[in-house]
């Protein structure tokens, strides 16, 4: 994390933690554009199901967040899901999405592209 701008670091950590306190797959944190922030972890409901960044986005989109500034996710997983990248495009086409390791290590960043998004390594 340590190439991270403190701000985008910040909301790694809060994902980090979202993940670590529920025991979920993922956690996610987005900054709005008034810097506040909103983290999630995956709700994983017989009747809801929301990734951790489609989570995140919605506490944001709930609370009367004007946009985003950044998102990021942690994960074992190597990428971020279609819907979960859509979910931060819809309110922000031009906001990084940060993926990162249960150690909070960035393994690449999303960011957007005409067409859709296009992956940037570290």
């Amino acid at each position: 994390m340590s190439d991270l701008d403190p701000e985008d670091a910040k909301i790694v950590t809060l994902a980090r933690s979202s993940r670590a306190r529920t025991g979920a797959a993922e956690g996610a944190a987005v900054r709005d554009t008034d810097g506040r922030t909103y983290a999630a972890a995956t709700v994983g409901l017989p009747s809801l199901q929301l990734t951790a960044l489609q989570a995140a986005v919605a506490a944001a989109v709930s609370s009367g967040a004007p946009g985003l500034e950044a998102a990021a996710v942690v994960s074992t997983s190597d990428a971020v899901d279609d819907a979960s990248v859509a979910a931060v495009r819809d309110l922000a086409p031009a906001a990084p999405v940060i993926l990162a390791d249960a150690s909070g290590a960035v393994v690449r960043v999303l960011a957007p592209e005409a067409a859709g998004t296009a992956e940037a390594s570290e």
